[in-house]
């Protein structure tokens, strides 16, 4: 594709209709292009086109300008609520005659343990105070990670957990709680709203590298199924049609990626796996 014909903005998406991008699920190709606003996190929005000025009396043009945040890698290993390092300049000495200097305003972390129902596991997780008061407004770690958008989440270990939790919701995985049956039908009865189908749900929280090679993986095991019934039906002389191969094929199974950065307490989980 002549690339140099199009705009620098327009890449991005003109690289999804071509070769493996554009066989991926239309599901995950909807949620790449999809470019939401993130929650006000360091800033106050106004709420409002226009203000009036409290000197005068005037009606004056007011604009909502968010805060450039930088997203440091360990910022994906844990759940910081949407917070972030914001680069900037201070004042040498708090005197605005001197010098500027950078500085960079970084959130507070802490180390704390989160219990998931869903999946009957705590986990170690570094969270900043934001992130316990989402927590608490939410009801719930759960429905912590289930309510928010990725956009506001802005974590790659809080989309794994989302997408084992999805997984584990469209199953309806009996290993939950084997010897409370009760109990088991408690948990999915109360997080009975954010089921979604299994086959959207091994999607959930995927980078476009990661589904990249999620479906070459699966095309790859499409063509080796394919020529199984062809090499047997060459080994028996041809005695059945070709048209009854592939109507024998049994449904693929799903297949799970192993992030590289992705922590040591997810590798014991059903939907963490190498393929």
């Amino acid at each position: 594709m002549p690339l140099h014909k199009f705009p620098v903005h327009m890449w991005p998406r003109l690289r999804l209709r071509e070769g493996l991008c554009s066989r991926l699920p239309a599901h995950f190709l909807r949620s790449l292009e999809e470019k939401r606003t993130p929650s006000p996190v360091h800033y106050r929005p106004h709420g409002a086109k226009f203000k009036i000025n409290p000197k005068n009396g005037r009606r004056e043009r007011v604009q909502d300008v968010p805060v450039p945040l930088y997203f440091p890698p360990e910022s994906q290993r844990g759940l910081w609520g949407g917070e972030g390092w914001i680069l900037g300049y201070r004042y040498a000495n708090n005197d605005k005659l001197s010098t500027r200097v950078k500085k960079v305003w970084k959130p507070q972390l802490f180390e704390r343990e989160l219990y998931s129902e869903i999946l009957d596991k705590k986990f170690t997780v570094t969270v900043t105070m934001r992130t316990l008061d989402l927590i608490d407004q939410a009801y719930g770690f759960d429905f912590y990670i289930l309510k928010t958008p990725r956009e506001d989440l802005c974590s790659k270990f809080g989309m794994d957990l989302k997408r084992g939790m999805l997984l584990r919701l469209a199953r309806q995985d009996p290993q939950l709680h084997p010897d409370d049956p009760e109990r088991r039908a408690a948990i999915y009865s109360k997080y009975k709203d954010f089921v979604i189908p299994e086959e959207e749900a091994e999607w959930v929280g995927l980078t476009l590298e990661e589904a990249m090679e999620k479906q070459r993986l699966l095309e790859e095991k499409v063509s080796t199924q394919l020529r199984l019934p062809s090499q047997a039906r060459g080994q028996r002389g041809g005695g059945e049609s070709l048209g009854q191969g592939p109507a024998h094929l049994l449904p693929l199974p799903s297949v799970g990626i192993m992030r590289p950065f992705a922590p040591n307490i997810l590798q014991g989980l059903p939907f963490v796996s190498v393929p």
